[in-house]
């Protein structure tokens, strides 16, 4: 079926027609993608048109950040055409608020500024109005700031107001703070998904979804913003300067706190990790400190010392692991994938779990089907896999589940062990709505299902309540059909 023909049928028919996608190039975005002011115009048009003001003040924020590879928003700050759109307009932030480190009794709040600026945040906790900060963004700090929130009641749902020097900027209706229940209480619901790309940030229908579906959080592990801008930092601000115009993505960060880490693209380029050739440390140095800058993660790899972007959390009844397949990376030599510091780390953090489960991300594949393990585990360091299944299975560490991206499209796999037992890997790589290899071979073993051409996203529901402990995975499509699901207990997941 062709893409108009698709179209017709389609729940995004109306968005799409309407709104400036070209519809002769396929499921998913397959215009320009040479990160030119043209083409990052025309992605932010795909979903929503955007207002003449918009665009306007996008494009000269993107002329600014043009201006040299070592561009930050320290220039945007410093350019006239700029500032004075945004006085003109009315304008005091170019991005958030974005919750991120989610706790039992508050949340973190992002915000980027148009210049330096005092930022603070308001709520009411019972009778009592409370603010919190003042925190300055800073030219240093790419004009963001990061308010602290606490002291909230477990499973509470908190309205919030945030100002900037003392005036109050406009965000979506539902901005709220929601904070997990105890271990035992209700359901706790976790989205995740990558390969969303510059093009599927955008899809209102996929973000109403998921927002639908009241998750406590939301992990995206790669591709999620920047494409291809390698050591341009500039151009790397730039698109996270786009991906905060869209009210898609405005409407999910401002209620559901998102933990990021990278893959290839949003690192240098496709399949590039480590040093690339012809790229030095102080760039990927660089590349590191645009990325930190932009999100709102509890911790950042081994620092801005020691590099890299992984790191764990607790979210409701999980232990969540991220892990950097990116930044320590070498071509060959022990502990080649994820680095000999960061292999260590890894196994001391899955020892020191206390979570009913485990979430380990990677982006890209854990099992080899797909593509030969091209880019992945299987190419990199075999062994090094093995060492990490062989230390959950000697140590019986329960509800381990594998998180994979990469390979457009949206796979799972069981992957066996001499053992007898089974790890589960899901890949829902299709946030973006693009096709990848096959969504399924005869020839692949143990496939759970396989989807392609379709904007879809993961989800996990935990249910504490009975003696053994479930997880339901569910592969959502932007309609709200579930495309897959399939409910394992926490004895299926711990090696016997």
């Amino acid at each position: 079926m062709n893409r108009r023909s698709y179209l017709k049928k389609s729940s995004l028919a109306g968005i799409a027609l309407t709104s400036g996608f070209n519809i002769e190039n396929g499921y998913g975005y397959r215009g320009s993608t040479d990160g030119a002011l043209s083409d990052s115009l025309e992605i932010l048009n795909l979903w929503n048109k955007q207002s003449p003001e918009d665009a306007k003040l996008f494009s000269a924020i993107y002329k600014a950040l043009d201006t040299n590879p070592a561009a930050s928003f320290a220039t945007v700050a410093g350019d006239k055409t700029v500032q004075a759109i945004c006085q003109a307009q009315g304008t005091t932030h170019f991005g958030g608020p974005m919750l991120g480190c989610l706790a039992e009794d508050g949340v973190k709040v992002w915000l980027r500024t148009t210049k330096p600026a005092s930022v603070e945040v308001k709520l009411k906790l019972g009778d009592e109005e409370k603010t919190y900060g003042p925190v300055k963004s800073t030219l240093e700090s790419d004009l963001t700031a990061i308010i602290d929130i606490t002291g909230l009641k477990p499973g509470s749902v908190t309205p919030y107001q945030v100002l900037i020097d003392g005036h109050p900027i406009k965000s979506p209706e539902h901005a709220t703070i929601t904070t997990p229940q105890s271990e035992t209480g209700d359901k706790t619901c976790i989205t995740f998904g990558t390969c969303q790309h510059r093009w599927g940030l955008g899809h209102r229908e996929l973000s109403d979804t998921i927002i639908k579906h009241k998750p406590l959080a939301m992990l995206m592990y790669g591709d999620v913003a920047v494409q291809d801008r390698r050591n341009h930092f500039g151009m790397h601000r730039a698109d996270y300067a786009m991906r905060d115009f869209h009210p898609a993505w405005k409407n999910i960060v401002c209620s559901t706190p998102v933990y990021t880490s990278w893959d290839d693209h949003d690192y240098f380029d496709n399949d590039l990790s480590g040093i690339p050739r012809k790229y030095t440390d102080k760039d990927r140095r660089g590349v590191r400190k645009v990325f930190t800058q932009a999100w709102n993660n509890p911790y950042y790899g081994l620092g801005d010392e020691g590099g890299g972007i992984f790191q764990h959390t607790r979210i409701g009844p999980c232990d969540v692991i991220m892990t950097d397949n990116r930044y320590f990376r070498k071509k060959n030599g022990k502990h080649a994938f994820l680095g000999p510091e960061q292999m260590e780390w890894l196994k001391k953090t899955l020892l020191a779990c206390k979570g009913p489960f485990i979430i380990i991300t990677c982006g890209t594949m854990w099992d080899d089907q797909v593509s030969n393990g091209k880019d992945s585990w299987g190419t990199f360091d075999p062994e090094g896999r093995e060492e990490i299944f062989n230390l959950i299975e000697k140590h019986r560490i329960p509800g381990v589940l594998l998180l994979s991206g990469d390979r457009h499209g949206a796979r799972g796999f069981k992957i066996p062990r001499p053992s007898g037992f089974e790890f589960y890997e899901f890949e829902p790589a299709s946030l973006g709505g693009r096709s990848g290899p096959p969504p399924k071979k005869s020839s692949w073993k143990n496939q759970l299902y396989g989807f392609s051409d379709k904007f879809a996203f993961g989800e996990f529901t935990f249910d504490l309540s009975a003696d053994d402990p479930t997880v339901t995975f569910r592969l959502v499509e932007a309609s709200g059909e579930i495309l897959y699901a399939l409910t394992l207990k926490r004895s299926q997941l711990t090696p016997s």
